[in-house]
């Protein structure tokens, strides 16, 4: 099986343009989806900061109708005080309007409380609506860079796949079954340069014999991991 050493260089050279255009290709893609799986995360994060913010809200309202229900029962308590006809009622009533008072006091406290959390809440919204506005922005950008340069790199892989096909045609046809095989098997990484006296993909060294028929344009497969292999340039 007579073949260049030339010839398997711009084999591997093909193969390896190839498989990083075709890598470039599937990348945008990614790259997009990758992007828009992160604006819907930070679209959750959104909707979560937003039910936290009206749960906070929700619940200074509670309290301060708590609170004013409070204020409206001690009203009425002072109402009856004045009314009393026994000092055990009044002093009954003196208690219960004691107690509740001590309630609204602890009530003030838990509302200034919930109305800092809704603050905070507020704030929170507000940074996830800014995080959200930028991720969206990136994602529509890296879109058009994707879109932008698809029709280029599918242009690139047409004609290198053009060249690819080019070269193979000048293989001799008891190599080209080998090839082929090994094409399938391994990819871009089918052929290697030889380093020194080693195999350039797998480093095993080579047996004289070998190197004598790479010399001879004779084509050899490294007995390790199978690949063609070819004299640098």
């Amino acid at each position: 099986m007579s073949v260049t050493a030339a010839l398997l260089r711009d084999l591997h050279r093909c193969h390896r343009q190839l498989a990083d255009l075709r890598e470039r290709h599937e990348r945008g893609p990614k790259q997009i989806r990758a992007h828009e799986a992160n604006v819907k995360r930070l679209e959750d994060e959104l909707a979560k900061v937003k039910a936290e913010s009206l749960a906070a809200r929700k619940s200074v309202d509670t309290k301060q109708l708590t609170l004013r229900s409070k204020e409206d029962k001690i009203a009425s308590l002072n109402v009856k005080l004045s009314g009393c006809s026994t000092n055990r009622e009044y002093q009954a009533l003196l208690e219960q309007i004691s107690a509740d008072k001590v309630a609204m006091s602890v009530l003030e406290d838990e509302i200034l409380d919930a109305l800092g959390k809704v603050d905070d809440s507020q704030a929170h919204v507000a940074k996830a609506q800014e995080h959200l506005g930028k991720g969206k922005e990136e994602a529509v950008k890296v879109r058009a860079s994707v879109d932008s340069q698809r029709s280029f790199i599918e242009a690139d892989i047409a004609r290198v796949d053009a060249e690819l096909k080019a070269f193979e045609v000048d293989l001799p046809a008891d190599f080209r079954d080998g090839y082929d095989r090994v094409v399938r098997s391994k990819g871009d990484d089918a052929l290697a340069e030889v380093e020194g006296d080693c195999c350039g993909g797998c480093y095993q060294q080579l047996t004289p014999n070998m190197l004598s028929h790479l010399k001879s344009a004779v084509a050899v497969a490294c007995k390790s991991c199978g690949r063609m292999l070819y004299f640098p340039e």
